[in-house]
């Protein structure tokens, strides 16, 4: 894992699949699991929306928050809300899903995928217990080495 440093609170337009508006600090004292993704991208359906479908069905969700982030960066016209709602519904995608907050047309890069500097997607990030981002990755991330970081964030000691 990375050096870590506090997360930034993201910049959410709307929130699906869940009723209140999730935050960072109403999230501590859980590992989050965030999976930046946009529905046209290949690697995104097909390895991390399945991961975290996955991570969402094994672990306790007091103790692990599993979210989506929908950063879309391109093609902004077909990946809306109505899309989106469409998508989550086919895929059986139940766990919360946070719409990054657009700056169009200003800038065509949403305002958390900005902040945190993502290369693109899908890319994964590992929040610990107290807040802190522990992983950023661009890419494919095995599920055995995600499972295992999750666990080793779940065992760590709060001080």
């Amino acid at each position: 894992m990375q050096e870590s440093h506090t997360a930034p609170e993201w910049f959410v337009e709307q929130w699906l699949n869940t009723a209140p508006a999730l935050t960072l600090a109403a999230l501590q004292g859980r590992v989050i699991v965030v999976g930046a993704f946009q529905m046209l991208c290949p690697g995104c359906v097909s390895q991390l929306i399945a991961q975290l479908r996955e991570a969402h069905a094994i672990f306790e969700r007091a103790d692990v928050s599993v979210l989506g982030l929908h950063s879309v960066f391109e093609h902004h016209e077909a990946m809306g809300s109505i899309s989106l709602k469409a998508f989550l519904y086919e895929n059986r995608i139940t766990f919360p899903v946070a719409i990054d907050q657009p700056q169009i047309p200003q800038n065509p890069i949403p305002k958390t995928m900005e902040l945190y500097a993502m290369k693109g997607t899908p890319t994964l990030l590992l929040i610990d217990r107290k807040g802190n981002l522990r992983r950023q990755s661009f890419g494919h991330t095995t599920d055995m080495q995600l499972g295992a970081e999750i666990m080793s964030l779940l065992n760590e000691r709060i001080v």
